[in-house]
């Protein structure tokens, strides 16, 4: 494949009336007619420190982990970031199917697989994208022949990876490194968490999806624990966000169990639906859509812990 020239990615231009407010606390004598859909970032919140490694995770799928994954690094590359992503999730319909790699012609395709049985180095394996900023290191089928082959060292293989990198560049090539995981809890998906210096969870606004909170609280915890003591959760995304009352027992239940991290609704949007069928990320696609701005917004305080305008 030759490699195609490169889209630069827009920044966003949304009315002040579209953007959410941010506070440090939720009003819960607030009427429901009133209510509003806030970002919430605690006086706790601290954002991780550079060069930065994301793990975005849920058990359940359908909770928007690709889609946080795309805008997130879409708006770190429109502010003129450089983003790896690394997709950890090997459904066909995954992060790479969405951010088409451009593998150079004649020479060998790696993958993450790759990386876990030591083929290639994550370098190696890391690819440019369509656009502007964003790499990616792909993955396919393949990849959940980790799960029962089980190489030697596999929890830890992407925290090595990236230290090795590092190393023998002289410190990160990325400004922020974001990974994609599956919708388990598996092999991978702990070595992701074993990489990460924060996990930022999208979770949608549903009974199941809160039930299925308390497992993924479990991994962080053991993962914590056995790991990798620094992995905190710094955000985490109600997506497919509607006014409602369930919604906002969700947000405070979150906001319970995670005192420290960010809390950030991402308004529902039947175009930033679209976006993945297009191959193009919801900032590109509809640049006017609530979800657009809202990740826009939860993209820069969770980098910084300011949300810049």
């Amino acid at each position: 494949m030759s490699e195609l020239p490169r889209t630069l990615l827009p920044a966003l231009s949304s009315p002040p009336g579209d953007r959410l407010e941010v506070v440090s606390a939720w009003d819960d004598a607030t009427p429901y007619q009133s209510w509003r859909p806030q970002i919430l970032v605690p006086a706790t919140f601290r954002p991780a420190e550079p060069s930065r490694v994301y793990a975005v995770v849920n058990q359940k799928g359908g909770a928007g982990k690709t889609t946080t994954t795309v805008e997130l690094a879409a708006a770190w590359a429109a502010q003129g970031l450089r983003v790896r992503v690394i997709d950890a999730d090997h459904q066909e319909a995954a992060l790479s199917a969405w951010l088409l790699p451009q593998y150079p012609e004649g020479a060998p395709r790696h993958s993450l697989r790759s990386v876990f049985f030591d083929e290639c180095s994550l370098l190696e394996a890391t690819y440019p994208t369509l656009y502007e900023g964003i790499d990616i290191v792909p993955s396919g089928l393949d990849l959940v022949r980790v799960e029962y082959e089980r190489p030697i060292g596999a929890e830890h293989t992407l925290a090595n990876a990236l230290a090795a990198e590092a190393q023998q560049h002289g410190g990160p090539l990325y400004d922020v490194t974001l990974i994609d995981s599956a919708p388990s809890l598996g092999l991978v998906t702990v070595s992701v968490l074993t990489a990460g210096d924060q996990a930022l969870v999208p979770l949608g606004v549903g009974g199941l999806d809160m039930k299925g909170m308390a497992s993924l609280h479990r991994t962080i915890t053991v993962v914590q624990q056995k790991n990798n003591p620094k992995l905190d959760v710094g955000a985490v995304f109600l997506t497919a966000w509607d006014k409602s009352g369930f919604a906002r027992q969700l947000a405070a239940k979150v906001s319970e169990d995670y005192p420290e991290a960010a809390i950030v609704p991402i308004r529902r949007s039947v175009r930033a639906a679209e976006a993945p069928i297009a191959e193009q990320p919801v900032r590109l696609y509809a640049p006017e859509s609530t979800a657009a701005a809202d990740y826009a917004q939860g993209a820069s305080i969770v980098l910084t812990g300011r949300d810049a305008a």
